[in-house]
């Protein structure tokens, strides 16, 4: 979808933030194949860092887990599954984290999950983050939000497991 476009349709992550009444701002760009947060970032003129990914992991039972995290940053799974309560956490198998979401690898969105009830954690320095950029449900497709809607209407849990 080209830049020049103003709103793009609905989705489940629109609809659901719709739903709980938070505003958010549509940023499209153009999907790069693995591009990931450093082209969304360097196509919309914000700071990767206030790009956050969502990422789907799984426990040692294979229970799924969402783990938001800043774009420019890793997840370490072992400080992840130490401040979580778990043995292990590792990143789900793209089919496996596409039927647990309902979305598509690369357009993957922390609202409006397909499967409901999983775990949801943030980096605790994202909520520090005045705004912050995160999927909205389609590959190319940012929206803009307020970091409290992270712990807030979606519930997540503040976890500190960045890697540089």
């Amino acid at each position: 979808m080209a830049k020049k476009d103003k709103h793009v349709s609905e989705t489940p992550a629109t609809q659901w933030l719709r739903r709980q009444g938070i505003g958010f701002t549509e940023h499209p760009y153009d999907y790069v194949e693995h591009g990931g947060t450093a082209e969304s970032a360097q196509q919309l003129g914000v700071d990767e860092h206030a790009v956050v990914k969502t990422l789907v992991m799984q426990d040692e039972r294979a229970q799924p887990l969402v783990v938001l995290m800043h774009g420019d940053r890793h997840v370490s799974t072992k400080n992840l599954a130490r401040e979580i309560g778990v043995k292990s956490v590792e990143p789900c198998k793209p089919e496996v984290a596409q039927r647990h979401s309902g979305y598509l690898i690369g357009g993957t969105s922390p609202f409006g999950f397909k499967r409901e009830g999983v775990r949801v954690c943030v980096q605790r320095s994202v909520l520090e983050l005045p705004r912050i950029y995160i999927n909205g449900g389609r590959r190319g497709f940012l929206v803009g939000i307020e970091p409290a809607v992270l712990t807030g209407p979606l519930g997540a849990t503040p976890v500190d497991c960045a890697l540089n």
